[in-house]
């Protein structure tokens, strides 16, 4: 199972919100860089970057940091956020980005997901965020009729790398996350799963471990990194890291 620290960046620094919600940003770090080395070198193998301020956008707003944070990293690096159209796709893949996140796209416009998936196998992911079990959009400022489950299914023979599930309700709260949920959509979808949003300790970790045969492939963890809340050397020992 692959950990993936999150960067989120929002007016180029390294933040983390609750929630989702813009004004709860507590930055963690003025240099994203910086940061993403910190990762590298705590033995991390992925890098799971998000630019806020793209996904209200529509577009790539922190495209500098983004690059900054290719250049100083070797990690395999996961981005999301602003992402809308072929052409930006295509650019972050050819810039070396490993695989790049489509949420509103996948609602919006989920034929230009399908052909990307089809032309850059194994680099396209879909993510889904979900508020009381509906797919939230644009940034999660929009909450539409989707269901989190109906969304994924129109996925299922796309050749997508993964599903990325987000708990909007649990993001950046640390209080745990759901892994009979998480391992109950994998399995129904037969799509890897990597589980975002509330990963508060260890024991949320050895759940996911517990249900990787499910299809839960990874999870990504953010505040409960920078505040110290989960040891980095001991939750990569437990995951027992297989690329996914």
């Amino acid at each position: 199972m692959i950990l993936f620290p999150a960067i989120d960046l929002k007016e180029g620094v390294c933040v983390r919100l609750v929630r989702g919600e813009m004004a709860s940003a507590t930055v963690f770090n003025n240099n994203p860089a910086a940061q993403a080395r910190d990762f590298a070198a705590l033995g991390f193998e992925w890098l799971h970057v998000v630019d806020l301020d793209g996904a209200f956008a529509g577009i790539s707003v922190n495209s500098e940091m983004v690059r900054a944070i290719r250049r100083a990293i070797g990690l395999k690096i996961q981005l999301g956020g602003g992402i809308r159209d072929r052409e930006a796709i295509d650019a972050w893949l050819e810039l070396g980005i490993e695989r790049v996140v489509l949420g509103t796209a996948a609602l919006r416009n989920p034929s230009l997901v399908k052909m990307a998936a089809k032309d850059h196998p194994g680099r396209i992911v879909v993510g889904i965020d979900g508020r009381d079990g509906k797919v939230a959009v644009e940034g999660w400022a929009e909450t539409s009729e989707i269901g989190v489950v109906d969304l994924a299914h129109r996925f299922a023979d796309a050749g997508v790398a993964a599903i990325v599930t987000t708990d909007i309700s649990r993001d950046g709260a640390k209080t745990g996350i759901d892994a009979e949920a998480i391992a109950a959509l994998a399995k129904e979808i037969g799509i890897p799963v990597v589980a975002s949003g509330g990963v508060a300790s260890l024991a949320d970790i050895a759940a996911l471990k517990a249900r990787e045969a499910d299809g839960i492939a990874g999870a990504i963890i953010g505040r409960a990194l920078y505040d110290g809340s989960i040891d980095p050397k001991a939750a990569l020992s437990l995951a027992g890291e297989t690329p996914c």
